[in-house]
C-alpha cells in the first residue's frame, strides 16, 4: 500500500534532518551542494559500469562479473556502516543481507534487502531506530531501491514462523558489517525452526509455489519470460536449496547450475539494456540483450532461456516429489521403512507417486526398456523418476533401426496416453532419450514461436497437439498415423525454413522410414505434415460455395476419404493446442462447413474397411489338422518374434470360441496386438499376434489345456482375467483434454455378401475383445472371420458376423447387436 502524506512529510522532515547533520563534515564543500551526495548519487553508474557491456565480451564472465558486483555491494555497504557507528556504541548488532545481495549473485540494478540485527539487550530502541536511519538514507539517496527492516534475533524467528516468504528468504542471510555472531544466530535459530516445522512448510510451500507459478506461468513456454517468479525461474532455485535446508531433499546439482548462471546471465543484460532493475525479458529487449550476451539471433537466445527454465523446473518439479517422499517416511515410520511397490509390468513399479525400475530388471537387455517405462508411466499418469531414468538413458542401448512393430507398437501407445504424455515426454527429454528416438527434434527443442496464436513453443506444441488428438481418435481409420502426424506437423519449423509445413515434409519421411512404417504409411504422414494448414486456411480464406475450394481440398488429400479425416482432425488439434485465438466458435464452425462440403463431394457412403488383413485369403485346412481337431484336440503353436509373440490357434468352430480364446490370453496376460481370424470348413483358424508385459513366453501346452477345457463349458481357465482387469484398471483423469469420448460401432454396407461387416473403434482394455465375443454370442450371432488391429491404445476391429443360420443380420437385428457393442465397450453391461 502507498504510504500517507503525513508519513511522506515525516521522511522528508528526516532525510533533510540526515543533510544537516553530515554536511558540518564536508565544510570544504561548495556551498548548497553536499559532496557525500555526490559521491553516493553515482552508485547506481558505478554499479552498472561494473556489469557494462565490455563484462560481457568474454564467453562464461557472468560468475566474475558478479563477484565484482557482490565486492563493490559488501565494499559501499561496509562504508556506510562505518560511518553510521562511528563514535557510537554498537555492540551485538550487525548490519545483515537476504535475497540476491546476501547470496552474492545480485544483478547491476538489483534491489537491497538489507536487516539490522540486534540481541534487543545491548541498545535501546531509540539508539537501534537512530542508527537504521543513519544507514538506510544514504541507500535512499543514492536512488538504490531498499527493502529494509531492524529485527531481533528472536523476532526473525516470529517472523519467520508467521511469513512463508520471510521464512525462505531469512535461511539465505548472510553478514554485511558489526557483529557476525548475531547473524549466525539468527540464521541458525530460523534454519533449526525451518527444519523442525517441515511437516507443516512443505504443504504451504508448495501452494505457495502454486499460486506464484499460475500468476506469472512457464519461463520455458513464454516469449517474454519472467525471469524470476516464473515456473522455473530464478525464485524457484532458493526452493531448491530451502528444501535441502530442511534436510528433505538433496539440492540438483551440474546442470541446474549451470542454467541458474544463464538466467542471471540474461537479468544482468536486461539490468544494463534497459537501465532499470527488470525481472521480464520484453519483446522490445530482445534484440539488445541477445546482442550483448553474444547471440547472432534472439531466437537462439529464447531457445537457450527456455532450456534452462525447463531444466529448473524439471529439477524443482523432481525435488518437491523427493521431499515430500522423504516426509512422508518421517511421518509413518515406526521401524525401517519398506518403499510400497505396485507392479505395473516390465519390471517396472508404482512407488511414492513415481514409476521405477525394479531391482532385478537389467536395462542392458532390453533396448526396448525405455518405450516400455515411458507407456506404463504416461498411462498411469506418473513421472518416472529421475534416477530411473538415469539409468534407461545410459544402460539401454539404442532401438534397432529400422524399428521392429514391437517397437512402434510402444510408441504409438505412448503418444495415445493423453495428459500423462506431457511429464512423462519431458523427463524423457531431459535425458537425452527422446533426441536418440528422433535426432530431429533437436532443431525444435525450445524453439521460440513469434506468431500470436501459439502459446508453446516448437516442442512442446507438437507434444500438446497428440494429446489433442488423441480425443479425436474414435473418428478416423488409423489412430497410429494421427498421432504420429500430430508429432510431426511442425518439425519443420528449424531456422532458416521459409515454409515449416514443406520443410518438414521430407524430415517426416525420414522419421517414419526410421520407425519401420510402410511406405503407404510413410506417404500418408508426409501429406498431412505438408498440408496441414491447407483445410483451416481453405475453411477461413476462400468461398465454400465455389468449386475449386472443394477441388483444393480434395486435392491436398489425393481423393481419400480416410486420409481427408486424418488431415481433419489432425487441423483440430494443431489448433486448440495452439491456443484460444487459433480455435475460435467461428473457425471451428467453418472448418466443420467445409467438411460436409468435401465429404459429399468424395461420396462416403461407401466407406472403407480400414484393416491390415482385409485381403488374407481363405486357404485351406489340411486334412491331418481336422482329424486331430475332431479328437478333440485344439491346435497351438507359439512362435517368437523380437520381443512379441505370434500364436496360431484352430479350433473346430463353436459359438463362443472367439470369446473364449480372446479371453484365456487375457487371463494369462498377453496384450492382442493384431489378430486375423477366419473360419474355413467348419475349422476357426486364427493368428494372434501378442506381446507378454510381464517377460514371460507364453505356455504352448496351457493354452492347448485351457482351450480344451473351455469347450467342455469349464470357465476356470479365465478364473485371472477380472484381477487382471481390476489391476489394470487405467486411473481416472482430472483433465479431459485427449479423452477420445464415445466408442463407435460402424455398420460397413457393401463389404460383403455372405456377411454382415460391422467395424469397431474403442479404447483398449484388458478382455476387451472376450466381453465383445460373449456380447456377439448372447446376441446370437456368430463370427465367420475377424481382423484385429490396435493402434496407440484404440482398437480397430471388423468383425464379419452372420446369424445361425449363416445368413447376414437383417436391420433389426444390426441395430440390437450395434447397441449391445456400443454398451460392451463403454462397460456398461
Amino acid at each position: 500500500m502507498g504510504q500517507s502524506v503525513e508519513q511522506h512529510l515525516r521522511k522528508q522532515h528526516l532525510r533533510k534532518q540526515h543533510l544537516r547533520k553530515q554536511s558540518p563534515q564536508h565544510s570544504s564543500s561548495t556551498p548548497g551542494e553536499d559532496p557525500r551526495m555526490t559521491d553516493i548519487a553515482d552508485v547506481a553508474a558505478r554499479r552498472l559500469d561494473l556489469a557494462g557491456t565490455r563484462a560481457f565480451e568474454q564467453v562464461g564472465s557472468g560468475p566474475e562479473r558478479r563477484r565484482r558486483l557482490a565486492e563493490f555491494n559488501a565494499q559501499w555497504l561496509g562504508e556506510l556502516w562505518e560511518d553510521a557507528v562511528r563514535g557510537h556504541r554498537v555492540e551485538g548488532v550487525a548490519l545483515a543481507a537476504v535475497g540476491s545481495v546476501g547470496r552474492g549473485d545480485a544483478g547491476p540494478l538489483s534491489d537491497y534487502d538489507l536487516v539490522l540485527l540486534h540481541y534487543g539487550r545491548t541498545l535501546s530502541n531509540d539508539e537501534v531506530t537512530r542508527l537504521a536511519d543513519r544507514i538506510w538514507y544514504p541507500i535512499w539517496d543514492a536512488g538504490v531501491r531498499l527493502d529494509h527492516s531492524v529485527r531481533t534475533v528472536n523476532q526473525c524467528r516470529t517472523v519467520a514462523a508467521d511469513d512463508l516468504t520471510a521464512a525462505v528468504g531469512l535461511l539465505d542471510i548472510s553478514p554485511v558489517a558489526g557483529d557476525s555472531e548475531v547473524v549466525a544466530a539468527a540464521r541458525a535459530t530460523v534454519s533449526h525452526d525451518w527444519r523442525a516445522n517441515a511437516r507443516k512448510r512443505l504443504p504451504q510451500l508448495t501452494d505457495a509455489m502454486a499460486v506464484r507459478h499460475h500468476r506469472h506461468g512457464d519461463l520455458a513456454q513464454s516469449i517474454e519470460p519472467e525471469l524470476k517468479e516464473a515456473h522455473g525461474g530464478l525464485r524457484d532455485m532458493t526452493i531448491l536449496s530451502a528444501l535441502a535446508e530442511a534436510w528433505l531433499a538433496d539440492r540438483p546439482r551440474g546442470e541446474v547450475d549451470t542454467a541458474y548462471g544463464l538466467l542471471l546471465d540474461v537479468r544482468d543484460a536486461v539490468h544494463v539494456v534497459t537501465g532499470r532493475g527488470r525481472d521480464r525479458l520484453g519483446r522490445e529487449d530482445h534484440d539488445a540483450v541477445a546482442a550483448l550476451l553474444g547471440y547472432g539471433d534472439p531466437d537462439d537466445l529464447l531457445a537457450d532461456v527456455s532450456d534452462a527454465g525447463r531444466t529448473i523446473a524439471y529439477a524443482l518439479d523432481g525435488t518437491v516429489r523427493r521431499a515430500g517422499q522423504s516426509q512422508r517416511a518421517r511421518v509413518l515410520r515406526v521401524g525401517p521403512r519398506r518403499p510400497q511397490m505396485s507392479p505395473l509390468g516390465y519390471g517396472l513399479f508404482e512407488s511414492d507417486g513415481e514409476v521405477v525400475l525394479g531391482a532385478g530388471r537389467q536395462p542392458e537387455s532390453d533396448p526396448l526398456l525405455p518405450l516400455r517405462a515411458a507407456v506404463v508411466a504416461a498411462g498411469a499418469n506418473l513421472p518416472i523418476s529421475p534416477t530411473t531414468l538415469e539409468n534407461l538413458a545410459t544402460k539401454c542401448g539404442d532401438v534397432p533401426t529400422p524399428w521392429s512393430p514391437l517397437a512402434r507398437g510402444l510408441f504409438s501407445d505412448l503418444l495415445a496416453a493423453g495428459p500423462g504424455l506431457v511429464t512423462v515426454w519431458e523427463g524423457l527429454d531431459q535425458q537425452g532419450i527422446i533426441e536418440r528416438w528422433l535426432p530431429e527434434w533437436a532443431a525444435v527443442r525450445s524453439r521460440p514461436q513469434r506468431n500470436a496464436v501459439h502459446r508453446h513453443t516448437v516442442d512442446r506444441h507438437l507434444i500438446e497437439t497428440v494429446v489433442h488428438a488423441t480425443g479425436l481418435v474414435r473418428g478416423v481409420g488409423r489412430a497410429d498415423l494421427l498421432l504420429l502426424a500430430a508429432l510431426l506437423h511442425d518439425i519443420g519449423k528449424v531456422p532458416g525454413a521459409h515454409d515449416h509445413s514443406r520443410a518438414g515434409a521430407p524430415i517426416a519421411e525420414t522419421v517414419m522410414r526410421r520407425l519401420g512404417h510402410t511406405e503407404d504409411d510413410v506417404e500418408v504422414v508426409s501429406s498431412l505434415v505438408r498440408e496441414h494448414l491447407t483445410l483451416i486456411e481453405l475453411a477461413t480464406r476462400r468461398d465454400h460455395s465455389d468449386p475449386r475450394t472443394i477441388d483444393a481440398a480434395v486435392t491436398a488429400v489425393a481423393g481419400d476419404r480416410d486420409r481427408f479425416d486424418l488431415l481433419l482432425a489432425l487441423t483440430e488439434a494443431d489448433a486448440v493446442a495452439a491456443g484460444p485465438k487459433a480455435w475460435t466458435d467461428w473457425r471451428a464452425a467453418l472448418l466443420a462447413q467445409l467438411a460436409t462440403e468435401v465429404r459429399d463431394r468424395l461420396d462416403p457412403s461407401i466407406p472403407t474397411v480400414s484393416t491390415p488383413a482385409a485381403n488374407v485369403g481363405q486357404g485351406v485346412v489340411p486334412e491331418a489338422l481336422v482329424r486331430a481337431l475332431a479328437a478333440g484336440d485344439p491346435h497351438v503353436e507359439v512362435l517368437a518374434h523380437g520381443g512379441s509373440y505370434r500364436i496360431d490357434i484352430a479350433d473346430r468352430d463353436r459359438l463362443g470360441l472367439f470369446a473364449d480364446t480372446a479371453g484365456l490370453l487375457a487371463a494369462e496376460g498377453l496384450v492382442v496386438r493384431t489378430a486375423i481370424l477366419r473360419t474355413v470348413d467348419g475349422v476357426a483358424v486364427n493368428e494372434w499376434h501378442v506381446e507378454s508385459p510381464s517377460g514371460n513366453e507364453p505356455e504352448q501346452p496351457r493354452l492347448q489345456r485351457g482351450l480344451a477345457r473351455l469347450a467342455t463349458g469349464d470357465r476356470g481357465p479365465l478364473g485371472l482375467l477380472d484381477r487382471r482387469r481390476q489391476f489394470a484398471a487405467r486411473p481416472s483423469r482430472e483433465s479431459t483434454i485427449g479423452t477420445p469420448g464415445q466408442p463407435r460401432a460402424l455398420v460397413v454396407p457393401g463389404a460383403s455378401d455372405e456377411a454382415t461387416v460391422l467395424e469397431v473403434r474403442a479404447e483398449d482394455r484388458p478382455g476387451l475383445l472376450h466381453e465383445l465375443g460373449m456380447a456377439f454370442a448372447k446376441s446370437g450371432v456368430s463370427v465367420r472371420s475377424a481382423h484385429i488391429a490396435t493402434y496407440a491404445g484404440q482398437t480397430l476391429d471388423t468383425f464379419y458376423v452372420t446369424d445361425f443360420s449363416g445368413h447376414p443380420l437383417g436391420p433389426g437385428k444390426v441395430a440390437q447387436v450395434v447397441a449391445v457393442i456400443i454398451d460392451t465397450c463403454d462397460g456398461t453391461t
